[in-house]
């Protein structure tokens, strides 16, 4: 039995349901977004909960059922709350610009790197107070798309990853990095 699938989703004021043949539309105060719905699986509606009903328990069902659940919880979550992803910039000499289209990365290369910024995402950088030694500023990567989001962060990071030696580059904001030992005096 799936229990992830027979969780009831709460949809929140403001939050419009439509229910297709293979897909969930989810419409809110942050976008639109949709879901799709495999073979064997159904959604209903009923007052503001949405529900997911699988038509047998036969596999593979059981696992469409939990898999069609949470892609409809990330829809009305996206729609009503989104998500977000925050990336450290760690090291001396390493600058981030965001502007309106782009966000600017100097990352200790021959040329700053322009990384275009997708449609539906929004990134803000902001230098806030960390116990991170050569802490430069923090990149929020935020939007109703939580596949978007956390590609669009896992990009930003796979330009410089953290050094395993200094820990210098990119790193999410709650990575822990072991560092290893360089050289030893004798």
């Amino acid at each position: 039995m799936s229990r992830i699938g027979k969780k009831p989703i709460t949809v929140p004021n403001g939050v419009k349901v439509t229910i297709g043949d293979r897909s969930v539309q989810v419409e809110g105060k942050l976008g639109k977004l949709s879901a799709p719905i495999p073979d064997g699986i159904r959604f209903e509606t009923k007052d503001g909960v949405l529900t997911a009903i699988r038509s047998s328990d036969e596999k593979p069902y059981p696992a469409y059922h939990g898999l069609a659940r949470a892609l409809a919880a990330n829809c009305v979550r996206g729609v009503s709350e989104g998500f977000s992803k925050d990336i450290d910039l760690i090291g001396i000499g390493y600058k981030v610009d965001a502007k309106p289209n782009a966000v600017t990365l100097s990352l200790g290369y021959s040329h700053p790197i322009e990384f275009p910024i997708p449609r539906g995402i929004s990134i803000k950088v902001e230098k806030q107070s960390r116990t991170i030694q050569n802490y430069i500023s923090t990149i929020t990567v935020s939007g109703a798309d939580r596949q978007l989001v956390g590609q669009v962060a896992a990009d930003i990071r796979s330009l410089k990853r953290p050094d395993a030696y200094k820990g210098k580059g990119l790193r999410y904001a709650n990575e822990a990095i072991k560092l290893k030992v360089g050289k030893k005096g004798a």
